[in-house]
């Protein structure tokens, strides 16, 4: 069945959050040793990994975590008390959290614009659906994006967080797109995937550094026979 619109998730899919902010953090240990390249790739991990817990929580901390991206609130709890069992200081937790949340640290994949203006010139229906707690539309907009998405489904903002099958509904039904005639691309099959159980299409991208995925979302619609050269 041909495709009408296409869907994406927004971190490791579309953008990335950038290496150089963790780095630049300078973090350290309580006693104030500099983190070493492994342990601060680990605490990005911990940061930016779709699904999965990394650090033991107790019953409140459990409630943040697993309801985050419904919460601006809960959002900041939540990963504020993951960066400090994961021996960052308070006040690097803070200013780390403070980085994430900025779209100018998010830094998008090589073909992400491409990609997004082509599908748009296609006269495709594009949408983003994000489990996130913060709005992401100034990514798009400081690099003169906005004009290609025809619908953000954020999941602070309609109330379900993927795999839940409403945030992808949501999508759809202001594109006017049945699931049967969309694609899913994202870098979770766990969360990204659950489009699927809707009846859409899905195509799975490897949430590698921006430098090591020059053509990932080109492979990906192009695997469903969408742009092709």
């Amino acid at each position: 069945m041909a495709i009408d619109a296409v869907l994406f998730d927004f971190s490791g899919t579309l953008f990335r959050f950038d290496d150089a902010a963790f780095h630049g953090a300078r973090l350290t240990d309580a006693a104030g040793r500099l983190l070493d390249t492994h342990e601060v790739a680990e605490i990005m991990r911990r940061m930016t990994a779709p699904v999965g817990r990394f650090v033991e929580l107790d019953a409140d901390g459990q409630f943040a975590w697993e309801n985050r991206d419904l919460d601006p609130v809960l959002h900041r709890r939540a990963y504020l008390e993951v960066l400090e069992r994961s021996g960052v200081p308070e006040s690097q937790a803070v200013r780390l959290y403070e980085l994430m949340r900025d779209p100018g640290e998010w830094s998008p994949y090589p073909d992400t614009g491409e990609v997004l203006r082509a599908l748009h010139e296609r006269g495709l229906g594009v949408g983003v659906v994000s489990n996130i707690a913060f709005d992401i539309r100034p990514a798009f907009a400081d690099r003169g994006w906005l004009r290609y998405i025809d619908e953000f489904a954020l999941s602070y903002e309609v109330g379900a967080m993927k795999p839940d099958a409403r945030i992808f509904a949501a999508a759809l039904d202001v594109l006017g797109v049945a699931p049967g005639r969309a694609l899913m691309v994202g870098d979770s099959l766990e969360a990204d995937g659950g489009a699927k159980a809707l009846g859409c299409a899905f195509a799975l991208v490897d949430p590698l550094p921006t430098d090591d995925r020059a053509t990932g979302l080109w492979d990906a619609v192009r695997a469903h026979d969408l742009l092709s050269p």
